[in-house]
């Protein structure tokens, strides 16, 4: 049976569409306009209490029962371990890695850029100023630490796993936070490569919004 998608054309919300077509996995997609507040309704804080996108619902999860999962990172483990792709099942050794970076993603890689766009829209010249001077070096940091693990794997776990899909749907938007990938050429070539796949294209292309 098909997935829902709960979403909108967000980074977070790239990260689901682009590992359900990695996967292969079919899914509609049910658009939550957070500029009108739909993130706000009732129905949606059935499956996402915290009020924030993305949000899918299984109508085959364990044991053949319906299941809605919310958080983005919470998700992309429950697609590796439903499908076994993307994600090294019941090996730990092979997890962690995964782990360390999808959770410096949802830790930081995220959180922080999303302040970069923040910061652009404030008015108040002082405040502005401030803000993106703070989370603008945080970011490039973060960009560095992605770098320099580049430079000794291909990916982020070491193999291809969700845990790219997280990073990617935020370096998707480098140039919104003032980012030039060619500062990061280990994370250019880890881009390039990703936005190459036919299954990240789709991702990508299709509809959210």
């Amino acid at each position: 049976m098909t997935i829902e998608l709960h979403t909108w054309n967000t980074p977070n919300g790239r990260k689901i569409s682009v590992a359900l077509e990695e996967m292969g996995l079919p899914y509609t997609v049910h658009p939550i306009n957070i500029s009108k507040g739909e993130q706000f309704a009732p129905e949606f804080l059935k499956i996402s209490p915290n009020n924030r996108i993305p949000a899918i619902v299984d109508p085959e999860g364990p044991g053949g029962a319906p299941i809605s999962i919310f958080e983005s990172g919470a998700i992309l483990i429950y697609l590796g371990e439903k499908t076994g792709k993307f994600w090294p099942k019941g090996d730990l050794r092979l997890q962690v890695p995964v782990l360390e970076w999808l959770m410096w993603q949802m830790g930081g890689f995220g959180p922080m850029p999303g302040q970069v766009h923040h910061f652009l829209q404030v008015k108040d010249e002082n405040d502005r100023r401030y803000g993106l001077e703070r989370y603008t070096k945080e970011t490039r940091r973060l960009y560095g630490v992605l770098d320099k693990r580049l430079g000794e794997v291909e990916f982020a776990g070491g193999d291809i796993s969700v845990a790219d899909f997280a990073i990617l749907g935020w370096a998707w938007r480098h140039e919104r936070h003032l980012v030039d990938l060619a500062d990061f050429p280990n994370v250019k070539r880890w881009y390039e490569t990703m936005m190459a796949r036919p299954g990240t294209k789709r991702g990508f292309e299709v509809a959210l919004s």
